[in-house]
């Protein structure tokens, strides 16, 4: 079950991103060309990260291991800290305020919409 909604969350979001012409690529975001708010991204501002988070969460509880949630820790940590951060230095200078009010509404990960701006 988690696999799947993982996996449906990623695939929606990238179908978003096919549709209205902008770019998957996570290594030069400068390169988006539209801010996408709608579908999966309405409820998190990276849920193509979300679902891969899910992914691996899936297969650590498949594997019925502790241990198995040490890369779930690890990517969580190095996506928040250095992908998404840069993503959202280009999506800022790209978008400006248009982006300032979605981070403002939108979690970076899952959880309740922020009432200001926060990361």
């Amino acid at each position: 079950m988690t696999a799947a909604a993982s996996a449906a969350l990623a695939a929606s979001a990238a179908s978003q991103f096919r549709s209205q012409g902008t770019t998957l690529e996570p290594f030069d975001p400068t390169q988006a060309s539209v801010l996408v708010t709608t579908g999966a991204n309405a409820v998190s501002r990276n849920p193509m990260y979300v679902g891969l988070t899910g992914l691996l969460v899936a297969n650590a509880v498949r594997l019925g291991s502790w241990k198995a949630l040490l890369p779930v820790a690890a990517f969580t940590m190095v996506i928040d800290r250095l992908q998404i951060a840069a993503e959202e230095s280009a999506l800022l200078a790209n978008f400006g305020a248009d982006y300032q009010d979605y981070r403002a509404t939108v979690p970076r990960w899952l959880g309740p919409r922020s009432l200001g701006p926060r990361t």
